[in-house]
């Protein structure tokens, strides 16, 4: 739609039309909802895609470069870091939600130099697997100590 209302297509009048009618449209409830099917993650990465590709001088470029020129993630990055700072918040207390409604600490004393090691529940439906508190765990959503010990939510990493 964008290309097609839009005459005067400089970088900076897409960009700012990409950044207030597009992406809020792209990332609305990203910890609540994920997608886990590739189909889905394919489609909604699609929308970024061919925003990137309408930007003059951008064309010839591979996607991840025209993000990496643009400065953008790609929106699975994205989904990843908005679970990672939810669940920074809710550990450290500025959630409404409370952190031990999704999440159980491990026991364990050897946590390898952290105190804050998040216990994996075994799952057998994907309902459960793919869920809030199941996909920011190991492997799937990358948890680590030097996020865990952050001691800003808005730091960039």
């Amino acid at each position: 739609m964008i290309s097609r209302t839009i005459s005067h297509k400089t970088p900076t009048v897409l960009w700012k039309l990409y950044k207030t009618l597009v992406k809020p449209h792209l990332e609305y409830c990203i910890p609540v909802w994920s997608p886990y099917y590739s189909r889905d993650k394919v489609l909604l990465e699609r929308v970024q895609l061919r925003f990137t590709w309408m930007l003059p001088g951008l064309k010839q470029k591979s996607y991840f470069e025209r993000l990496e020129h643009l400065g953008l993630w790609t929106l699975e990055e994205r989904r990843n870091r908005a679970d990672l700072l939810e669940v920074f918040r809710m550990y450290s207390g500025l959630s409404v939600t409370p952190f031990n409604q999704f999440f159980a600490t491990s026991l364990l004393t050897n946590t390898r130099g952290h105190t804050a090691k998040i216990q994996k529940a075994r799952c057998n439906l994907d309902v459960r697997r793919f869920f809030f508190s199941e996909r920011v765990i190991w492997p799937s959503g990358l948890i680590c100590s030097e996020v865990r010990l952050q001691n800003r939510c808005g730091r960039t990493w």
